[in-house]
């Protein structure tokens, strides 16, 4: 899709499956299965939509969706689909090769957003998905996935910073960070304490990567949080706040966990109306 002076493609890593109560935190079933119907084990849907940014002079990719680093249990426990597609071909798609990104920017670090961070090599060892990027991620974000709390350990897996620590390929932001002309990372702690977002600005236009903020138009309501947010107050401010500014500018809103309604402007009734992001 031509967004200004710049290009942006939702680019899939597949789709896995979650709890459903967990995505929802204490909404009850019989309003979110409404439209998130949930498989006899009460697991929903999760797109793994990453978004690829084409600038005059850089390709900039955010997040990198489960990646491939794990077995047949992990597999099974959480519905991983990559029949359709993953995430190196839907960059393909866009005529972009792993080689051809110049950065990363990382949302956080839970494996079902860094986990295409690194791939594993047949002797075992990681390396780079994207030899030639520079990978961005909050500080502190990596100082907690690091020493992570017994209830968000599961969710860090140190393969996806590792390697790139090794070869000097991170950089270490706080706070607001433009890395490129338009391209801006916000915090959005809630989920994560140092949770990111990325707003896109292009001729007069823009657009917000909600991450897990506002993980699919399901979550659009202030109270509508997952079980999975650290501090779920916290994340109900900055949704609140992020979404009044994107519905009085009318931004493009895109979605990483949505299977179906990948972006779209949000409506005066906190509905979303769809738009074509050229998903891949």
């Amino acid at each position: 899709m031509k967004f200004g002076e710049f290009e942006l493609f939702v680019v899939s890593d597949g789709t896995f499956r979650l709890d459903g109560g967990a995505m929802f935190g204490t909404i009850p079933k019989v309003l979110w299965e409404r439209t998130n119907p949930a498989d006899d084990r009460n697991r929903i849907v999760m797109g793994l939509n990453c978004l690829l940014i084409r600038t005059p002079t850089e390709n900039i990719l955010v997040d990198t969706g489960l990646g491939a680093a794990y077995d047949e249990k992990f597999a099974f426990l959480y519905g991983v689909d990559k029949s359709e597609t993953d995430l190196l071909r839907s960059l393909a798609a866009a005529g972009v090769q792993a080689t051809d990104i110049n950065k990363v920017i990382l949302s956080h670090l839970h494996f079902d957003h860094a986990g295409g961070n690194c791939f594993q090599k047949e002797a075992g060892e990681f390396e780079p998905t994207f030899p030639n990027a520079v990978y961005y991620i909050n500080q502190g974000e990596l100082a907690y996935a690091k020493e992570p709390d017994p209830r968000s350990s599961p969710s860090y897996l140190p393969y996806t910073w590792e390697s790139l620590e090794k070869r000097g390929q991170l950089a270490l932001i706080s706070g607001d960070e433009e890395v490129a002309p338009g391209v801006i990372i916000l915090p959005a702690p809630g989920h994560t304490p140092n949770h990111q977002i990325v707003r896109v600005k292009s001729g007069g236009l823009t657009a917000c990567f909600l991450a897990d903020l506002v993980p699919t138009p399901s979550h659009l309501k202030t109270h509508y949080v997952m079980g999975f947010d650290l501090d779920a107050l916290t994340a109900m401010k900055n949704k609140e706040r992020v979404l009044k500014q994107a519905q009085a500018e009318n931004w493009l809103l895109i979605f990483e966990h949505s299977p179906d309604i990948k972006a779209g402007y949000l409506t005066e009734d906190l509905k979303i109306e769809p738009v074509e992001l050229a998903s891949l």
